[in-house]
């Protein structure tokens, strides 16, 4: 497997590359490409860790060479939220970065798959997906929004308030990437019981935990770390379903044809072609349909945001 991480010299990409450097499979090669002429070195850096992955590091303004022969690529490139901003105020620049990223993956690596952790994710994947299908390329199941950032804190949150260990708890987390649009399914926690102010209290941290982060640093930066993490977690399950491994679950921001919206998140089984199968997110609590209700404007406010500007 080659995967190419795009956005490499960030706080994110690097994250990304040490995990993925540390746990892809023997034999495979590893590609960091930034705009930043740090990005070799990060790679030279990353050279001197040793197990079975090469990796190569390409800076500049053209990323063929990192996309040539890809199978998964994950795009972290863009800029990051400062306190005081939300998602939505990195749009401007972010969508025109990976407007041009995928035009350049429509032409370079068009069968490749893609995983978008730029933000806001609402808006970016439904950009890529318009650049694929304007250039004839589009395949729905290879393109993901990567909200298992919204996943593990989940588990963690849940794991840390009834004392479980985090490795037991699965939580899947529906609707997209940004504020009251993620929706963490926590009647479907097993083996745990909630009142109904602690699921209100952990849906709202959930739902702004990144704000958290962005504060806690206090101007340096935002939730690289964490995300770094949760990025090499669905590329390693991308990278396993492709080889063959069977009932390899995720949740991720996909192509939907559940009625909500043109795009959500939901779990997904992945296979050799990428997603193999779209899941049901199975029933709702009272407390969750209503919330789910009521993103459902913002969502889709947010896709049409991103097929507007793609057009």
């Amino acid at each position: 497997m080659k995967v190419a991480v795009i956005g490499a010299a960030g706080g994110i990409g690097q994250a990304l590359a040490l995990l993925l450097k540390n746990h892809l499979p023997a034999g495979s090669d590893l590609a960091l490409y930034d705009i930043a002429p740090v990005t070799p070195g990060v790679a030279k850096d990353l050279s001197h860790i040793p197990t079975p992955v090469s990796i190569n590091g390409y800076s500049g303004e053209d990323p063929t060479p990192a996309l040539e022969g890809a199978d998964v690529v994950l795009i972290s490139a863009g800029v990051a939220r400062k306190p005081g901003m939300d998602r939505s105020d990195l749009f401007n620049v972010n969508a025109g970065i990976v407007k041009s990223l995928a035009e350049k993956i429509a032409v370079v690596c068009p069968e490749a798959c893609v995983g978008i952790i730029t933000n806001p994710v609402n808006t970016t994947v439904p950009i890529a997906a318009e650049v694929l299908k304007k250039a004839g390329v589009y395949n729905k199941r290879k393109l993901f929004g990567i909200t298992t950032l919204d996943v593990i804190r989940s588990e963690t949150f849940v794991s840390e308030l009834k004392g479980k260990n985090p490795l037991d708890v699965n939580v899947p987390v529906i609707g997209g990437h940004s504020g009251v649009t993620i929706l963490p399914l926590l009647s479907q926690v097993k083996d745990v019981s909630f009142s109904d102010d602690e699921v209100a209290a952990l849906t709202h941290r959930i739902q702004n935990a990144g704000t958290e982060v962005v504060e806690a640093k206090a101007g340096g930066g935002s939730a690289t770390l964490s995300m770094g993490q949760a990025a090499c977690r669905f590329g390693l399950s991308l990278v396993k379903a492709l080889q063959g491994e069977a009932n390899v679950i995720e949740c991720a921001y996909i192509e939907s044809d559940g009625g909500l919206a043109p795009f959500f998140a939901q779990p997904i089984k992945l296979g050799k072609d990428g997603i193999e199968e779209v899941l049901s997110y199975g029933e709702l609590s009272a407390f969750e349909q209503q919330a789910l209700d009521g993103m459902l404007d913002t969502l889709n406010g947010d896709i049409q945001l991103g097929v507007d500007f793609a057009s």
